[in-house]
């Protein structure tokens, strides 16, 4: 049985084991949480390719003992010229494609959101930029041992992906999969990072890296432009909150669905369920879900387009009003409308009390597919899920789109601090719920609630059911009351990339760091 990692002097858990070990150097070196994590994302952008990259966006929530925890959204704007005119005069009245050049339609925002979390470390105590991303240019230029998780979702997006300029070259072989453990190269992506580590971050928003991105992007049908690559900046957010029983939590702002999350918990906390893992716990959490689901659905997007904040969800009346939609017995009819989205979740912390939880994201598997072959990058497609119809989600220039990505943090009443997330689209919400639950409220060992069984309602991964789906290692008992219920259940593997790459950190109130990574991934969580 896995169990927590434990440590006083740092800890750190990414869903890739090189990021985990570029992190834990940088907290060895001397550096913080914070440059723990910068390393982190550069060296899983390089190893984990198919669920992350710089030319995505990027979400941090960043505790520092005795101040109010910070957040950065590093969510990229549509393109000036992204309007449903542009698209309806190229053929597209109906839907933005979601692969190619027309689906990268906002700007990469995930390296503004690293220059701005390191402009919160002391610059006389910065480590140098060239050895945050030492190892993420290293496993670039000498090449990485592709993942069996890499292979098989390559092969199950190939049809989509292959014939998008740039991404056969860059990631394929031969024109075919690589097989697990291939080496592949990434030389143009080591140049491009080398590059930023050399004349600083901003480079990749101003300069020769951004001018080869506008022109290659306007070459292959993108309406992004070098002005936007210019006005793309990351954004200092005061994080959404919400108190239950156990303490404060913390998510992200919209246009993320952080709020689903923190409702999800709150709904669940007023249940009063005593005991984890039966009927109580799941279903109370499912249909908890299914109430912040339908809001979310009908009022999330950006937050200039909202009619109300998303804080005023987690208003205690609303919050009351809602607990008492839930049926204790009886499963809510489904389904609605899901979300997509593949990801990748890390959290750190140091000996100094700081805790960090990030989230980076492409959007799709490969995001829009489209790699720049002079910077190796590829570029996000989180665009796509625009809508050209009048309405709260249409597109316009300088809009945020909605994401899934949402990057949790809380303080609990005993004084530990918990950073904790996962991939996995629209089962991101869902899975904090359980690790929250299971190790917070009913007292599971960390790695045992990120380890334990999970559930997903809804589809993933590009799964077209919405069913209850549950891995199949409940008790047969459960399943049986959840269908009894009414729930409509589907049994999926055991260990399933459905039920997302979670993980999670706790610091406790003597300095005492734990880990937790997914048995699911391909992580690891170190605490030393």
């Amino acid at each position: 049985m896995l169990h927590s990692a434990l440590g006083f002097n740092g800890a750190i858990t990414a869903p890739h084991r090189a990021a985990a070990l570029a992190g834990r150097d940088i907290l060895e070196a001397g550096g913080t949480a914070i440059e723990a994590m910068v390393a982190a994302a550069a060296t899983i952008a390089v190893t984990y390719p198919h669920m992350n990259g710089i030319g995505g966006d990027g979400f941090w929530i960043i505790h520092r003992p005795g101040q109010a925890p910070v957040g950065i959204s590093a969510c990229g704007q549509a393109a000036a010229l992204a309007t449903p005119e542009w698209y309806a005069e190229r053929g597209h009245t109906d839907a933005i494609p979601a692969r190619g050049g027309m689906a990268a339609l906002t700007a990469p925002g995930t390296i503004s959101g690293w220059e701005m979390a390191l402009a919160l470390v002391p610059e006389a105590r910065r480590l140098p930029l060239e050895r945050l991303l030492g190892q993420a240019i290293a496993y670039a230029e000498d090449g990485i041992a592709v993942t069996g998780n890499q292979s098989v979702t390559t092969a199950e997006k190939l049809e989509g992906l292959r014939d998008v300029p740039g991404f056969a070259e860059t990631f394929l072989v031969d024109g075919e999969v690589p097989a697990p453990g291939h080496r592949l190269r990434q030389a143009a992506l080591a140049k491009t990072l080398s590059t930023l580590a050399r004349d600083g971050l901003r480079t990749f928003y101003e300069g020769p890296i951004a001018e080869a991105h506008a022109a290659w992007l306007e070459a292959n049908g993108s309406p992004l432009r070098l002005e936007d690559f210019a006005a793309c900046r990351a954004r200092e957010v005061t994080p959404l909150t919400v108190r239950t029983s156990h303490g404060t939590l913390y998510n992200m702002t919209a246009p993320t669905q952080g709020v689903t999350s923190l409702m999800i918990l709150a709904l669940f906390d007023r249940l009063g369920v005593t005991e984890g893992e039966g009927f109580d716990h799941l279903h109370g959490l499912i249909e908890a879900t299914k109430q912040a689901f339908l809001l979310r659905n009908a009022g999330l997007g950006d937050p200039d387009s909202m009619e109300e904040p998303a804080q005023a969800w987690l208003d205690d009346a609303r919050l009351d009003a809602l607990a008492a939609c839930i049926d204790r017995e009886t499963a809510l009819p489904w389904p609605h409308k899901p979300k997509d989205g593949d990801t990748i979740w890390m959290g750190a912390a140091d000996a100094d009390g700081t805790v960090v939880s990030f989230i980076q994201s492409v959007f799709w598997e490969f995001g829009s597919g489209l790699v720049c072959p002079e910077t190796g990058v590829f570029f996000q497609n989180r665009g796509a899920g625009f809508s050209l119809a009048p309405g709260p989600n249409q597109l316009a220039p300088g809009k945020r789109p909605f994401h899934t990505l949402n990057p949790a943090l809380a303080q609990l009443g005993d004084g530990r601090v918990i950073a904790y997330g996962t991939m996995g689209g629209e089962g991101q919400p869902q899975t904090q719920s359980a690790v929250f639950s299971r190790h917070v409220q009913f007292g599971m060992d960390l790695q045992q609630a990120v380890t334990a069984p999970r559930w997903l309602l809804g589809k993933t991964w590009g799964e077209a059911t919405t069913s209850l789906k549950l891995e199949g290692r409940f008790d047969p008992g459960v399943v049986e009351a959840l269908r009894n219920a009414g729930h409509d259940v589907e049994i999926i593997p055991p260990y399933s990339d459905m039920a997302g790459h979670a993980g999670a950190i706790v610091r406790h109130p003597d300095g005492l760091l734990e880990a937790a990574t997914d048995p699911r991934s391909d992580g690891a969580a170190v605490s030393y």
